[in-house]
């Protein structure tokens, strides 16, 4: 278990490769982990002791990496999209793909989030699309710290960020899977 002070080369290439870092994200401290990565997927469920039919949020770099999970954006969907990202607001959209199961646990839809802050854009174009729930065990408090992100996970996270305390709230949750918008849970705006 190693401590870093910012996001470099070294923790996006092991994450990529299937390591787990528990990072300052654009809202609060997040356990991720690469989304392409089924059995990274899974120990993050199990670290976090997270119900196993609730879908996790995934953080993008690019819009176009939700290709990778075999997401086409329609027009329509773009503007919408283009109202809230880059921004603190995860976006619920269709992922029918039965090779995305591991992701969307049957719900056939997945939500990402493509955040405004640089240096963690560029990461997220390193590492290629996370799982990015936040850093506590279901039912606890959010990790403020990584002193709090320690007494839940220990060594069994590969890499800390510590960039100090954190006292965000989690992201918007914005359905767009349907045919009408549903706020599913408040939050910011997109931030410029």
């Amino acid at each position: 278990m190693e401590v870093y002070k910012t996001l470099n080369d070294k923790i996006a290439a092991a994450v990529k490769a299937g390591r787990i870092a528990v990072i300052p994200t654009d809202t609060i401290y997040g356990i991720v982990g690469s989304a392409l990565r089924p059995e990274t997927v899974e120990k993050i469920y199990r670290l976090r002791k997270r119900n196993r039919t609730k879908p996790m949020i995934i953080l993008i770099g690019e819009l176009k990496q939700l290709s990778l999970f075999g997401i086409k954006l329609d027009l329509e969907t773009k503007k919408k999209l283009d109202c809230f990202w880059p921004g603190k607001t995860s976006i619920i959209l269709p992922c029918p793909s039965a090779k995305f199961r591991y992701l969307h646990r049957g719900k056939r839809t997945l939500a990402f989030r493509l955040p405004a802050l640089k240096s963690l854009s560029k990461f997220l174009q390193k590492t290629g699309p996370l799982v990015a729930p936040s850093a506590n065990i279901e039912g606890m408090p959010p990790a403020q710290n990584i002193d709090e992100a320690k007494k839940y996970f220990g060594d069994k996270v590969d890499f800390y960020v510590d960039q100090g305390r954190r006292q965000g709230k989690p992201s918007a949750l914005i359905d767009l899977s349907g045919k009408t918008i549903k706020v599913l849970r408040p939050g910011p705006k997109k931030t410029s």
